[in-house]
């Protein structure tokens, strides 16, 4: 007899590329542009290996830690990002706010 190996807990979502977001700490704005495996300092994504990589101005790029991004939205709660059409950002926003608390989206200024 064979057994399976059940998965517990949430998979990991990670933030898609174009995701404008905010540093928790200092309130810089950017661009989620990526993730990297090269880590800078002790934060990880829940991945435990990766930080993203975020485009703060050019040629400017940070890494950072999900715990240490707020996601920006509209006025409607929807998140905002890059070159990307309502239906999908509706997605987004549904698989992020499954993933991230409440306090996590913050709208835009």
């Amino acid at each position: 007899m064979s057994t399976i190996p059940v998965k517990t807990g949430k998979t990991w979502i990670r933030i898609p590329d174009g995701t404008k977001v905010r540093l928790c700490e200092g309130g810089q704005e950017g661009v989620i542009d990526g993730l990297t495996e090269l880590v800078v300092g002790n934060g990880r994504n829940p991945d435990g290996r990766t930080q993203y990589r975020l485009n703060i101005g050019d040629p400017s790029r940070m890494l950072a830690s999900e715990a240490a991004l707020v996601v920006i939205t509209d006025a409607e709660g929807i998140v905002l990002m890059l070159k990307q059409n309502i239906e999908y950002r509706r997605i987004v926003t549904e698989q992020l706010r499954t993933q991230l608390p409440a306090d996590r989206f913050i709208a835009s200024a």
